[in-house]
């Protein structure tokens, strides 16, 4: 049986809302296919539970101009995120030539820090903060002529052996 998701424009959609909410005619622009098709899909998606109306900015208007977002993470949700983002980033290392030189500055990084639980969280909400500091360019108008969806994958947890259980909460 195939899931909700298992359709190429639904899939397209998913990664197009990963980077935010759009509407069903900047979907169609970006995916190259009909607002039509994209607002079908996406009250699919909706249906299922992957996604649901952003609330409309002011002066946006509605109907076809009502943004799209995905809901909370599910759990069964993660894993078609997890693999959008690899997705969007094998693409990028593939295309990377081709897009203009200002933007090879690609800085991926990985750490492994010995951190406190209060200090995982400090750190947790410093990348949340400084994210949030560019939420507002969901809205089109507030972006600079050259900006373009960038992705920022943050995963913060504890690493934990492999042959240890999981700490018990004290």
């Amino acid at each position: 049986m195939q899931s909700v998701e298992d359709h190429p424009i639904r899939e397209a959609l998913l990664g197009l809302l990963a980077n935010g909410p759009v509407t069903a005619n900047q979907a169609a622009r970006e995916l190259g296919e009909s607002s039509g098709s994209c607002s079908f899909h996406l009250r699919q998606l909706a249906r299922a539970g992957l996604v649901e109306e952003a609330p409309v900015l002011p002066g946006s208007g509605s109907g076809r101009r009502r943004p799209w977002r995905l809901t909370t993470a599910e759990p069964e949700l993660t894993p078609l995120l997890r693999e959008l983002e690899d997705e969007g980033y094998r693409r990028w290392i593939a295309g990377r030539d081709a897009v203009d030189p200002r933007w090879h500055a690609d800085e991926a990084a990985s750490h492994v820090l010995w951190l406190t639980p209060a200090e995982m969280a400090e750190v947790a909400a410093a990348v949340r903060a400084v994210a949030g500091r560019y939420a507002h360019r969901e809205n089109p108008d507030a972006r600079p002529a050259d900006a373009r969806p960038v992705a920022l994958v943050s995963r913060v947890f504890p690493l934990l052996s492999p042959t240890d259980p999981p700490e018990k909460p004290s």
